[in-house]
């Protein structure tokens, strides 16, 4: 920080005036954006009791095959069928992970996602030598901690995405090691993952064939391909991934599509285009990280979810991190700085709005603590992976709001009623000889949600 002369009056007051303004509000909400956001969050809580909770009538028969009633019942929900994850690049660091097992208990206790890196040049710098054993233990501990697991990218023609040894290859020859990358990753790791983000951005970026015959262009931007040549690349890319493993859920990922008309345009396009083909597509995802400083409309989002949702399509939010570095908070709807306050607020706000739309079926952080994040302030956790006020408040709308926890009594049919949020459960029994049994269950969206368990 530069050292300045404080002695003029003006100069006093001029610095007086920046320091009020750091400690100002971090928002300016006007009466119209107040009471919008007031209303949709009284939506999207009706909207999550109505789409994410499941009636569910569990019935006790007693070992003389008599109604077992009057028993305690406590109901205990253990894990949510949403997904709510992160990205875990962190971990695949092996011995250079900065106090791991820390990470992995902050990790877990709010996350049931983790997002794996793909990227071409980081997973293979040298071809034929590939992150393959570097990954395989975390993705296990995933799975041995119920962590759904997915791979980000297969596919992405920026500089970012493009190993610099595939120069040495024509066009013709770098299609074929694109197939073959594809078809290895995702059959070798059939059993470990289960989403991929198969390309990504194809809209704001060149088609694979443009950016190969400009390898050497810095600009990944300067697109002007159509969407029946974006469409052709994406659709072979999907077909690849789908015969690595038939069973994977395929995405393509893009961003904008929350502050920018035409690249919400431009998606919905896409979509249709590969509809049109029949393309392997099982979902799609949104960034919701562009513009970067944006806090970005309740109505805009929920205007674009509806929009992909008609089509028919699942929606996956894959890239989220407001930050809390203090800086400008931009776009139309809020002003202020992006201070912890903010992120908090923001961050409530849109995961509600999110976990509220029938149509999204995960959310994704981008970036888990602030010691290696990309937009600075972004992370739950800080530098040393204390607790932000962001992380302790996901905590409690996740493992408490919305996880189902109730104690009841059977009648005299030996039931108990409830409606719960989807996931698993265990149902533990205490029976008036003093003796308890658990039941495992897992109340499903679609699904009746009857059981009848007999007691030994």
């Amino acid at each position: 920080m530069k050292t300045r002369n404080f002695h003029k009056s003006k100069t006093m007051i001029g610095f007086l005036a920046i320091v009020l303004f750091s400690l100002a509000p971090f928002k300016v909400v006007s009466q119209d954006v107040k009471q919008t956001e007031e209303r949709m969050m009284r939506q999207a809580d009706e909207n999550i009791d109505k789409y994410r909770k499941g009636d569910v009538t569990i019935q006790f028969i007693a070992p003389d095959r008599k109604p077992l009633s009057n028993a305690t019942v406590e109901i205990r929900q253990k894990t949510h069928d949403f997904l709510f994850g992160c990205i875990i690049f962190d971990l695949i660091r092996g011995e250079n992970t900065y106090r791991p097992e820390l990470f992995k208990e902050r990790f877990k206790k709010i996350f049931n996602l983790a997002v794996f890196p793909f990227y071409w040049p980081g997973y293979e710098s040298r071809q034929g030598f590939t992150q393959w054993e570097a990954m395989l233990p975390v993705i296990d501990w995933c799975k041995l901690n119920g962590i759904t697991t997915k791979g980000h990218p297969l596919v992405w023609a920026t500089q970012s995405g493009i190993p610099r040894w595939l120069s040495e290859y024509n066009v013709n020859e770098t299609e074929e090691l694109l197939k073959t990358r594809v078809l290895n990753i995702t059959s070798g790791f059939r059993d470990k993952i289960e989403l991929w983000d198969v390309v990504n951005e194809p809209i704001h970026v060149r088609t694979w064939k443009h950016k190969i015959h400009n390898f050497n262009d810095e600009n990944d931007w300067d697109v002007s391909d159509s969407i029946p040549l974006i469409a052709d690349y994406v659709e072979d890319a999907l077909r690849w991934a789908k015969q690595g493993n038939p069973q994977a859920t395929l995405l393509i990922n893009e961003y904008k599509t929350l502050a920018d008309e035409s690249s919400r345009k431009s998606y919905e396009l896409l979509l249709k285009e590969l509809k049109k083909r029949n393309a392997p597509l099982a979902g799609i995802g949104i960034q919701a990280h562009e513009p970067r400083q944006d806090w970005f409309s309740p109505i805009e989002i929920w205007k674009t979810f509806d929009l992909y949702w008609g089509m028919g399509f699942p929606i996956h939010i894959t890239e989220y991190h407001p930050q809390s570095s203090g800086v400008p908070i931009t776009g139309k709807w809020r002003s202020g700085s992006w201070t912890p306050e903010a992120q908090v607020e923001s961050t409530e706000q849109f995961v509600k709005l999110c976990f509220g739309h029938p149509g999204v079926v995960s959310i994704n952080w981008w970036g888990f603590s602030d010691r290696n994040i990309w937009l600075p302030g972004g992370g739950l956790v800080d530098e040393e992976y204390r607790p932000k006020p962001v992380y302790v408040m996901l905590d409690k709308l996740i493992n408490e709001t919305w996880k189902t926890s109730i104690s009841s009594k059977t009648n005299n049919q030996g039931t108990v009623t409830f409606r719960g949020f989807f996931g698993e459960y265990e149902i533990t029994v205490n029976k008036l000889d003093g003796n308890i049994e658990v039941f495992p269950v897992h109340v499903s969206k679609d699904e009746e949600n009857r059981w009848v368990f007999t007691t030994h």
